[in-house]
């Protein structure tokens, strides 16, 4: 049997052994590499079809699959096999499209297929990063046109010192205070996605840079293997475009019919409406007859040639007017307007708008039992803190079909909830699940920053006690050249005709995220710093702007949130807390209060009565005290002895009071003091070696003697002086 050799590449990342092979495994596609790093092993694949597409932009599809046997599991589901793609391995796939899909060809038509399949995980090396390496080097050998190749590389900042791919349990405890997701080919950064506990500018962009120095050895294997075993790239026929000729014609008809100024009309639907009315005339001096022969195709070229017209002359006065389609320049935010506690029912709601984007934020506080549990290929653990985006249809005005979260509302989402991570309390501080959901109302530019903002809000209209509140703005950037304008707070419009679209979130102290995704061949450190720069500026503008509505977290939660009380006791008392068979903890949770109990005795009761889980911690408090030396209690005369009377001091625990110290005065018979069902107040004086509890009563403390407990010294250390009649007690005690 013939078995293949396959080719072996390899170099060191992170100070650990980085391997790609290809030409043993999965041979028919045109693209396969395998990529090993510690015990993480993928297997991508890339193949573009032969046949030319009738779509009107590059069918492009990447698929990340995670498989359970990856790390030694059989699928949770009913069929006992994988089921969609979770969230993470949908936004894994998401990064891999964002870092390729600028490298292609723009006329490129042919249908071409990423698939990523996690084959091994060992839960410390990160697959997405080897995933998207992968997807790099399967593209370069193969016959698809790229223009790669690129890396990709994690960035963690631990103890003052950038590491490179930090392992997944570094990220999780909380050592790191970046954690930052690069990609970037030889010459400049293609992509960023970063999540960051308030570090500066400076800090940042210092990651990026050391992230592209650390890949280039990379870079130069997967060049490497192109050269020495990739196939020939395939030639392809261009998307049929417009002429050239009749571009500029339609620019200067556009210009002399008066582009410019309809181009800075302010409002969206107004500006669209009169750029489709230009439009359609200009088409109509060309095409008289719609019905002819050929007129459709010829109007279809048109439309894209004052397309193409409209776009250029937006760069041209954003890059050498320096004013844009709604008449900013390039720094000024548009105006902001905030509404706080909009939502009666919600336990805190804010909508923020920006020019005409608009979102609903929402937050609600929920119970432990309300956390989401993550059950992926990295490390096992439960969500304490969600956020989910919505994009409705209607926000753009326009009518779609509701076909569920797409994986640009799951990008979104994910985003904004790593922007306000770092302001989230802890769970011993505030014990409440929380979930924020942003609900776009309007778009036109930038929802996902909007989201953060009103996220925000909503946050400290609930009563959460965020540090200081975030906020988010979207940059932008026009590049014609060796010119270049960075914008701010960009229009949708910016957006899709511009080169760059950089989301920068942070508080006054620092940034909290970032997301970089460009349509040109990358950018350099010098236009990131200029970006972030300006970002910063916008920021603490926005934020001003939220301070004067809701300066910080309201003092108070929401009458209608459920309120969270938290009891620590000893974990040996747990079982007392529960009871045979649960029968305790079942008559406390009859009083309208649910209990959590944790292994190491923090026990949290969760009510929307707040006296009745007051109620249950002191009957928890009592059920599981312990009787303390020089601590007074009010306790209960259960039993009443000829030498004393037992004290219960709470339920389960007792003390004796002896005769001797009921009065000052001789008592010759309990009963004439204290009687069964009397309350007393209490001291304990001592706990024997077994337990026993002697009590006195601290108003006659000073007056009697405290009686010696029966486990003391040895007699012969008590001498006979301590043998009188207050020892002895009555005749009953001897």
């Amino acid at each position: 049997m013939n078995i293949p050799n396959g080719h072996r590449y390899t170099t060191m990342l992170g100070g650990r052994e980085l391997v790609l092979e290809t030409g043993k495994y999965a041979k028919q596609v045109h693209g396969s590499v395998t990529v090993r790093y510690g015990d993480t092993m993928v297997l991508v694949t890339a193949h573009m079809d032969d046949r030319e597409s009738p779509m009107s932009f590059l069918p492009l599809t990447v698929e990340y699959e995670e498989k359970h046997y990856a790390v030694g599991k059989i699928p949770g589901s009913f069929l006992r096999r994988e089921g969609r793609p979770g969230n993470q391995a949908t936004l894994n796939a998401r990064l891999i499209d964002r870092q390729i899909r600028p490298l292609f060809p723009k006329d490129l038509r042919r249908e071409l297929q990423v698939i990523v399949t996690v084959l091994s995980s060992d839960q410390r090396n990160d697959p997405a990063m080897l995933a998207a390496i992968g997807a790099s080097a399967a593209l370069s050998i193969s016959d698809a046109p790229w223009d790669g190749p690129t890396a990709c590389a994690s960035v963690g900042y631990v103890g003052g010192e950038y590491v490179l791919n930090p392992t997944l349990d570094q990220l999780d405890d909380g050592a790191s205070a970046l954690e930052l997701t690069v990609a970037a080919t030889k010459d400049a950064v293609l992509m960023v996605e970063a999540a960051a506990t308030e570090l500066n500018e400076d800090q940042m962009v210092g990651a990026i840079e050391f992230a592209q120095r650390e890949l280039a050895p990379v870079i130069d294997l997967i060049e490497r293997m192109r050269d020495e075993i990739g196939l020939e790239k395939r030639s392809f026929t261009p998307a049929a475009g417009v002429s050239a000729d009749d571009v500029a014609d339609m620019r200067a008809a556009a210009n002399a019919a008066g582009l410019r100024e309809t181009l800075r009309i302010g409002g969206k639907h107004e500006r669209g409406d009169a750029l489709k009315a230009l439009r359609d005339r200009l088409i109509a001096e060309r095409v008289p007859d719609a019905d002819a022969e050929g007129a459709s195709e010829r109007i279809d070229g048109l439309k894209d040639a004052f397309r193409k017209a409209m776009q250029a002359e937006m760069r041209r006065m954003v890059v050498e007017d320096h004013v844009r389609v709604d008449g900013r320049d390039p720094t000024t935010i548009r105006p902001i307007w905030i509404e706080t506690g909009v939502l009666p029912m919600a336990h805190g709601s804010a909508v923020f708008t920006r020019g005409e984007t608009q979102v609903l934020g929402v937050a609600t506080l929920g119970t432990g039992r309300d956390n989401r549990l993550i059950d992926d290929l990295g490390l096992e653990k439960s969500e304490e803190f969600m956020l989910h985006y919505n994009f409705p249809p209607f926000s753009t005005g326009e009518v779609k079909r509701l076909r569920g979260v797409s994986r640009r509302e799951l990008g979104h989402g994910n985003l904004a909830r790593r922007a306000l991570l770092p302001m989230m309390p802890s769970q011993d501080d505030f014990p409440y699940v929380i979930r924020v959901v942003g609900e776009t109302l309007e778009s036109n530019g930038s929802s996902s920053m909007a989201t953060v903002c009103a996220g925000s809000l909503a946050l400290m209209d609930a009563g959460v006690p965020m540090p200081r509140p975030v906020a988010g703005i979207a940059m932008g950037l026009v590049m014609e050249g060796e010119r270049y304008a960075v914008l701010s707070d960009i229009l949708g419009d910016e957006d899709a005709l511009g080169d760059m679209d950089f989301k920068v979130t942070g508080t006054r102290e620092g940034v909290t995220a970032l997301q970089m995704d460009i349509k040109i061949k990358g950018i350099t450190a010098q236009i990131m710093r200029e970006a972030l720069e300006q970002a910063k500026q916008g920021r603490m503008h926005i934020l001003a702007a939220m301070g004067e509505v809701l300066p910080a977290a309201r003092t108070e939660l929401s009458a209608r949130a459920p309120r969270i009380v938290t009891v620590k006791i000893p974990s040996s008392k747990i079982g007392t807390v529960i009871g045979p068979g649960g029968k305790q903890i079942r008559e406390l949770e009859a009083l309208g209060v649910k209990i959590e109990v944790q292994e190491d005795g923090t026990i949290r009761l969760y009510s929307d009565d707040a006296a009745a889980a007051e109620e249950v911690k002191t009957r928890i408090e009592q059920l599981t005290a312990s009787a303390e030396i020089g601590k007074e209690y009010d306790g209960r005369v259960a039993k009443v002895v000829d030498f004393g009377a037992f004290i219960t001091l709470f339920p389960g625990t007792d003390g004796l009071l002896h005769i001797s110290q009921l009065s000052k005065e001789r008592v010759d018979k309990v009963e004439d003091v204290l009687k069964e069902g009397d309350q007393v107040r209490v001291k304990v004086n001592t706990i024997d070696d077994r337990g026993k509890i002697d009590l006195v009563r601290p108003e006659l403390e000073g007056l009697i003697p405290p009686r010696r407990p029966a486990s003391g010294p040895p007699r012969g250390d008590r001498g006979p002086r301590d043998r009188g009649p207050r020892d002895r007690g009555p005749r009953g005690d001897r």
